[in-house]
Formats: structure tokens, sequence, C-alpha cells
């Protein structure tokens, strides 16, 4: 029985247009995502919990395609939360992220702020979780 023989070459030239249209598809959700939280900006639901819930039906949506958003503080990959805060009814909008080891909170406005979406950052590993 004779096997077909692949050609390396081919398979690699399909393999990179491949990864192009996937890189062409991920740039359009990116963008459709950003897109839809700039129309939210300057926005507040009223009440801690619905601005939780909000956040966390955007993050699902961000993590579903691998994706964060960026915070605007310091540039870095983060999760976009609603704290409580004494000052505000509805809590503030918080950009949780670790740096240099550390989990960081930026941000702590009352609406909304605008927001880049990003990459998902490598899973950090054990010794820098540490």
């Amino acid at each position: 029985m004779n096997v077909p023989t692949a050609s390396l070459a081919a398979a690699s030239d399909a393999m990179q247009q491949l990864n192009q249209q996937l890189n062409h598809l991920q740039r359009s959700i990116r963008q459709a995502i950003e897109a839809y939280l700039h129309s939210m900006v300057g926005q507040s639901f009223g009440t801690v919990a619905e601005n939780q819930q909000f956040v966390r039906s955007v993050q699902a949506l961000l993590e579903s395609h691998g994706l964060r958003v960026r915070c605007p503080e310091c540039g870095h990959p983060a999760i976009l939360r609603c704290s409580r805060s004494r000052g505000s009814v509805g809590g503030v909008f918080v950009f949780d992220h670790y740096i240099q080891g550390r989990r960081t909170f930026h941000g702590g406005g009352s609406t909304l702020p605008k927001v880049s979406v990003i990459a998902k950052p490598a899973r950090r590993s054990a010794s820098a979780a540490s």
C-alpha cells in the first residue's frame, strides 16, 4: 500500500495562511469588543451589584477570547472589576493585575473608564506567583 507523501513546504504555506486568517479574525473580535466598551464609557448601573454583574459579563466575554483590558495607568493587562467604596453608591471601577509579583489595583472612578482590549498574557509560573 502506497502512502501519499505530503510536502512540508506546502503544509507550511497553508499553515501560514491559516495563521494570517486567524489573526485577522482575532483582531476583528478585539476591535468589536473594544467598540462596545467604548460605547459604555462614562456609564454606571447605579449599584455595586449591577456594576459588578456588568464587569463579570465583560470579563467572561474577554476570557472566552483570550483577552484582557489594558490598565490606563501602567499599561499592564488587567481584569476590570468594580469594588465597594464609601464615597460611591455604585462602587468604583478598578484594574486588577500583577506588577512584579504583587497584586495591584489601579483606577477608582465611579463610571466605566475608556479601555483598550489586548491579548491575555501567558499564565504566571508558580515561581513567579510566590
